[in-house]
């Protein structure tokens, strides 16, 4: 994933305070580096925040988990042990662009990758679900996140045609629709691809 804004146009773009704002640093992301990236919960709409890549659940017992959490299934949160807990905690993950890979052969030895963003390059955002762990051995509050994936639109199943599926990506209209409970439908993910 890729945020390359700076601080001021991301907070401009969501008309919110940037909590840790001097933590921040345009990048690309790697989310087995388990990165701190700009999210808005649905707990506190008017601030950025920034957590940790891979859902750490409530009732985890260490952090390992989160190298099976970085991404979700939307069809499947109500029913994975690790999202169940943490369905009502909707945020919105800050990018301007992510990336995929394009298999060139049947068993993905030789791939091609591919960066994904609106034509304009505009801050966009990402449907994602929030958690927070207290680690009692170390006295630290893990504060974290998942980001929700769909089948892929006509676009990005030839992009992405190993597992053929995309992040649910929500347009500003939907934003708080996401944040209140709402699911994205069809319709809502076909105007999303016109986009592109």
């Amino acid at each position: 994933m890729q945020l390359s804004k700076t601080a001021q146009e991301i907070k401009n773009r969501h008309n919110a305070k940037f909590e840790e704002e001097a933590n921040y640093k345009p990048s690309f992301y790697n989310a087995f580096q388990f990165p701190k990236i700009p999210i808005i919960t649905n707990k506190n709409r008017d601030s950025i925040d920034l957590y940790n890549w891979g859902l750490i659940p409530k009732w985890a017992k260490d952090i390992s988990i989160r190298e099976y959490t970085l991404n979700a299934r939307i069809e499947t949160i109500n029913q994975k042990p690790a999202f169940k807990s943490s369905i009502n905690n909707r945020c919105l993950i800050i990018t301007d662009g992510f990336f995929e890979w394009q298999w060139l052969d049947e068993k993905g030895k030789s791939k091609q990758k591919y960066k994904i963003q609106f034509p304009d390059k505009s801050i966009f955002s990402i449907a994602g679900l929030w958690s927070e762990w207290y680690d009692e051995k170390n006295n630290t509050l893990y504060k974290t996140y998942t980001l929700l994936t769909t089948e892929a639109n006509e676009l990005m199943s030839v992009i992405h045609n190993s597992k053929k599926r995309m992040p649910v990506i929500l347009l500003p209209n939907f934003e708080d629709d996401w944040l209140d409970g709402a699911t994205p439908n069809n319709n809502e993910l076909e105007l999303v691809a016109e986009r592109f």
